[in-house]
């Protein structure tokens, strides 16, 4: 088995093959722990709850009828991997950031003071660099057959990987809760007003879950193609507002405040590239492991980088005739109805517009989607309990809980895009330093043990890993944060509403940490 060639993406030498043990040592306890170990437990709950046992048949209908996916966090060995298209790498991202619910992040630059070039160059460099993270962790998928979050268990150990399952949940909720918000402004501008915000949330939330419930092949199918349409639609988007944007207006700013204002842009950019970070290997598990680490890189990063400049810029320009050179009719539909009555009036004429916004409310869809399904796995990883429950029931319960969120958060959706999505890059830079370290330093030679992703006593104690994230956040990203409720102190040297260096911080504490805790860890315990 080829896993790559030595260097950057060197994915280990002795990455152990799949040679899964007897049905007998697989279920039978009293062996000890088994390559299955995780598996067994769940399915044992499964036939000795009736609750349990009534959700794994509803699954297994749902699958003979439907097609619904029953694979959960389970491990995928390499001869039953069953890959997409190689492509799917590139155009899965396409879906995933070509859509309304990326427009915001682009506004958020001419509200904080900044030229429309100092706008699209933050954003960019923040796309640029927080892709990066995306594209590593994303290599670790087809050589090791795990979702995202459980490749996790080699840095982070059986329990430590429990708190970036949880992290993940909350990261996949809040992108969600941005997304269907937006639409439901959408949706209530097209009725002219008539129609509550809340009904757009609902709506949409539903028909995320539903697509999201048929799984991995569904999916991969769904984002490949869906960002077409929204692609074009985006395009007449840019050329009909062009007339109204001048680029000439300079900052409001200079000196420390508009430094801070622009690396709090950075900031926000680079979180949303790099929160795809603790999911991207949920749709590359089943390429093989043979697949060319530097191709998964390369793949993931170009179809993060061109498709998130693409619709953040188009904000960036939005906002600059909105608010910097605040074209009345923007700034008037903008200030009274938020982004949906912006791209209402954005559009025309008001036909056309109207058409145009009811087609662009589904292009969330191949986002929400993402996030219900990973969110799903995600749960599935926190305990023998959570993985005998079908990972449809933890998308529905996702769903509410977003739907929920959105309906409360409905009226402060700049405050939820510019205070969220920055608080995502204390940890996600952490997270992949973590994974980046252990991958390339501590496994470089020995590789991983495949058998062992479900059995705590063969994982790392992962003490290393919990405590550089920790350190890294609290240490790190407290202090570098600007929020509109909290300026660390560090940021408010800055000035004005301080400059986040949060993600920085974080990355340095947490080298700091990992690289010494897990050399001691290992020497201690030699796992």
């Amino acid at each position: 088995m080829r896993h790559g060639t030595p260097g950057l993406f060197a994915s280990g030498l002795s990455v152990l093959q799949d040679d899964p043990p007897s049905p007998k040592k697989q279920f039978d306890r009293s062996q000890g722990s088994s390559a299955f170990d995780e598996i067994a437990r769940a399915r044992e709950l499964q036939q000795s709850k009736n609750v349990l046992r009534m959700m794994r048949r509803g699954e297994e209908w749902l699958d003979e009828k439907m097609g619904v996916e029953t694979r959960g966090i389970d491990r995928i060995p390499e001869e039953e991997k069953k890959p997409p298209s190689m492509l799917n790498i590139f155009l899965i991202w396409w879906s995933l950031n070509i859509h309304v619910g990326v427009i915001p992040l682009g506004i958020l630059g001419p509200e904080f003071g900044l030229s429309l070039n100092q706008s699209i160059a933050a954003s960019i460099v923040g796309i640029v660099t927080g892709s990066l993270t995306t594209a590593f962790t994303g290599t670790l998928g087809p050589k090791l057959g795990l979702r995202a979050v459980a490749t996790s268990r080699y840095s982070f150990g059986f329990w430590g990987a429990k708190v970036c399952s949880v992290l993940n949940v909350v990261i996949g909720c809040g992108y969600s809760v941005v997304n269907v918000v937006v639409v439901g402004q959408i949706l209530s501008a097209v009725s002219d007003y008539t129609m509550s915000i809340a009904v757009g949330i609902v709506i949409i939330s539903i028909i995320g879950y539903v697509l999201s419930v048929f799984g991995y092949h569904i999916i991969h199918t769904f984002e490949k193609y869906s960002w077409i349409v929204t692609f074009i639609l985006m395009c007449v988007l840019i050329g009909q507002a062009a007339p109204h944007v001048d680029p000439s207006l300079p900052s409001s700013d200079s000196g420390l405040i508009f430094a801070g204002n622009w690396l709090t842009i950075f900031a926000i950019n680079f979180s949303n590239s790099s929160g795809w970070c603790s999911i991207s290997a949920d749709y590359y598990c089943n390429y093989p492991a043979s697949t060319p680490p530097w191709k998964t890189f390369l793949l993931t990063w170009t179809g993060i980088v061109i498709p998130t400049t693409f619709s953040t810029v188009i904000g960036c320009c939005l906002g600059n005739a909105a608010i910097t050179a605040a074209y009345p009719p923007y700034a008037d539909a903008y200030d009274n109805h938020g982004l949906g009555g912006l791209l209402l009036e954005a559009y025309h004429p008001r036909g056309w517009s109207k058409f145009s916004l009811i087609i662009l409310t589904f292009s969330v869809l191949g986002n929400n989607i993402a996030n219900n399904y990973s969110s799903g796995l995600s749960l599935q990883l926190l305990g023998n309990y959570f993985h005998a429950v079908p990972r449809f029931i933890w998308s529905l319960l996702v769903a509410i809980v977003i739907t929920v969120l959105g309906v409360a958060g409905q009226q402060h959706l700049s405050t939820i895009v510019s205070n969220f999505v920055a608080l995502l890059g204390y940890w996600t830079i952490s997270f992949t330093l973590i994974l980046l370290i252990e991958d390339q330093l501590f496994r470089r030679h020995e590789g991983y043990n495949l058998h062992a992703w479900d059995q705590p006593k063969k994982l790392p104690l992962g003490i290393a890993a919990v405590m550089a994230l920790l350190t890294g956040y609290l240490a790190g990203g407290v202090t570098g944060m600007s929020q509109t409720w909290y300026i660390g102190p560090i940021a408010a040297k800055f000035g004005g509403f301080g400059g986040d260096v949060g993600i920085f911080l974080s990355g340095a504490f947490t080298i700091a940490v990992y690289l010494p805790g897990r050399w001691y860890e290992r020497k201690k315990t030699g796992r």
